[in-house]
């Protein structure tokens, strides 16, 4: 297979605005031991994007400075976490026989080589990443899909927010049967909630807003309730003997709000601040009914497996909500910025 040697890319010099993804020309970068070369066909946009951007993740002894997912960038940075594609090229110690296979890789860097690893770093973010015609990878976490039903783009949609899903409700350990709680139930992560906890057997109570409501109960959702309304009442009465688990991307005043809605050992499962990250809640309410707030970073090896299998069995069906060349990935970010949308935005290079 051939490859070129030169590749067009939109990468950001800093932090900023949309304006700092700008378009580069940049060498096609070569495998290295233990890596593949992947052809990009599609890659998913995701939060994760916007804020690396914006520098917007903080660090530990500061909230407030410019970070990326983990830590300071090193820039110039091709964003994008979430690729499908093919194999062009093998590095030494692969085997030979990936090459060609059509492929899903997991973004994340693992803090350690067992399946139960804490991801540390991001493809777009700690390394470089989709946004461009071809993207390295260690081919350890290059997951082989050629046989799946689903598009590249729904395959492109699952590293992130499939991902992020499915290690929420792993951690959560949800079970079926259990009342489960989803907030921001129209986006990438939400839907991804919606699907898989309803294919796992719970019975699902989303959050969502009125525009989107009948899209989320198509999603699976058996109850959705408005944001822009009383949300504690309403799930109180979509969920009268209370919530099991919660799958919470929102936080902020949600979870003062909900926790006393957690049934006795309920679990309470935190993966994103959108409504907020300065969080207060009555911790008599947390120890009182043995509940638990659990945090959740993306997902674990274990995880990703699980979830490729569901993806070569079609097991769910992600939404695409539009898709963009490459070139114009600034206003992919911000339509999923205004968040008027329901599923994912894809870019093709």
């Amino acid at each position: 297979m051939a490859v070129s040697e030169t590749m067009r890319a939109m990468r950001i010099a800093q932090h900023g605005g949309p304006d700092v993804l700008e378009p580069a020309e940049v060498p096609v970068p070569a495998p290295r031991a233990g890596e593949v070369l992947v052809r990009v066909s599609a890659v998913a946009l995701n939060n994760t994007d916007l804020w690396t951007r914006e520098g917007a993740y903080g660090r530990p002894d500061d909230p407030q400075a410019r970070s990326g997912w983990r830590g300071p960038i090193d820039f110039p940075r091709i964003q994008g976490a979430d690729v499908a594609g093919e194999v062009a090229a093998v590095g030494s110690d692969v085997d030979a026989s990936l090459a060609g296979r059509r492929v899903v890789v997991d973004p994340a860097i693992y803090d350690a080589d067992g399946p139960d690893a804490n991801p540390v770093g991001l493809m777009g973010s700690e390394r470089d990443g989709g946004y461009a015609e071809y993207v390295t990878a260690p081919a350890k976490q290059v997951h082989d899909v050629t046989d799946s039903p689903l598009t590249d783009d729904q395959l492109a949609t699952l590293p992130t927010a499939y991902g992020t899903a499915l290690g929420m409700i792993e951690r959560g350990r949800l079970r079926e049967g259990e009342t489960v709680l989803v907030s921001g139930a129209s986006g990438g992560v939400g839907v991804a909630l919606v699907q898989i906890a309803r294919a796992r057997g719970a019975r699902v109570v989303a959050v969502s807003s009125g525009s989107k409501i009948g899209s989320v109960r198509a999603a699976g959702a058996h109850e959705v309730v408005d944001r822009a309304r009383d949300v504690v009442e309403q799930i109180r009465a979509a969920a009268p003997e209370g919530i099991d688990v919660a799958l919470d991307v929102v936080a902020g005043q949600l979870v003062g709000a909900g926790l006393p809605l957690l049934r006795e050992g309920g679990r309470w499962v935190v993966a994103g601040a959108l409504g907020g990250y300065d969080v207060a809640f009555d911790v008599r309410r947390l120890y009182l009914h043995n509940t638990q707030v659990i945090g959740s970073a993306m997902h674990t090896p274990t995880h990703f497996d699980l979830l490729m299998a569901m993806a070569r069995n079609a097991e769910i069906q992600p939404v695409i909500a539009a898709t963009f060349p490459l070139d114009q990935a600034a206003r992919a970010q911000e339509e999923l910025a205004r968040r008027h949308h329901v599923g994912k935005i894809v870019l093709h290079p």
